[in-house]
């Protein structure tokens, strides 16, 4: 089958509009990971044992199970128990919370990774909890994972495509779409895969640019 640009200029604004859908579920996911990542990695550090390992048993669950079947979990099945999503909130929700059980393995790599002694001093400063949190752990083990995160991120990109299959109209759905309209698929889907691959690559250089710049590479 030969190339046809004159279709593939008309798929390209379809594409482009499923691209905005990615970018928006990616953006959201990512701040839900993030947040929430930073959330269960303080509970796993919980002195109360309960919280602790209830965290450590929702992580891991979570982890041991593929986002696909967590997506259809919370868009077919939670309507069931009177909880109704859109596509959207659904992917998003999913996204951010599958992401958030690993970027909170980061996190605590990170905060693991301060010195003792700046745990020593804020508590030899008789400095509340919270300020050594906020003011002293934080600001040095955030830093250190940015570079995890920014994977994180790149891979819940390249991951979106999953929300396809609860009705959200993303890059590769609207590309889908759009060929099936027209029975011919190699425009379209080649243009989706060429956006990802645009996207993707210039995201991981900055990554691997993070990684010197932190000293984590050699």
């Amino acid at each position: 089958m030969t190339w046809d640009w004159e279709f593939a200029w008309e798929a390209l604004p379809v594409v482009l509009d499923g691209l905005l859908v990615t970018f928006q579920a990616t953006v959201l996911g990512s701040i839900v990971a993030y947040a929430l990542g930073l959330v269960f990695a303080l509970m796993r550090r919980s002195p109360i044992r309960v919280v602790s390992t209830a965290t450590w048993l929702l992580i891991e669950f979570i982890r041991s199970t593929p986002l696909l079947v967590q997506l259809f979990f919370l868009f077919f099945v939670l309507p069931g128990f009177g909880v109704t999503l859109s596509p959207l909130v659904a992917g998003v929700i999913g996204l951010g919370l599958h992401y958030a059980c690993y970027t909170a393995e980061v996190y605590r790599a990170g905060i693991e990774g301060v010195p003792p002694g700046q745990w020593e001093a804020a508590t030899a400063l008789s400095l509340p909890r919270s300020r050594t949190w906020s003011g002293i752990i934080l600001p040095q083990a955030i830093p250190r994972v940015l570079p995890a995160l920014g994977n994180y991120t790149i891979s819940m990109f390249k991951e979106t495509p999953l929300l396809f299959a609860i009705g959200l109209p993303d890059i590769v759905g609207e590309a889908f779409e759009f060929a099936s309209l027209n029975f011919r698929y190699v425009e379209p889907i080649t243009i989706a895969g060429i956006l990802f691959l645009l996207l993707s690559y210039p995201s991981s250089l900055i990554v691997r640019y993070l990684e010197r710049r932190f000293g984590l590479t050699h």
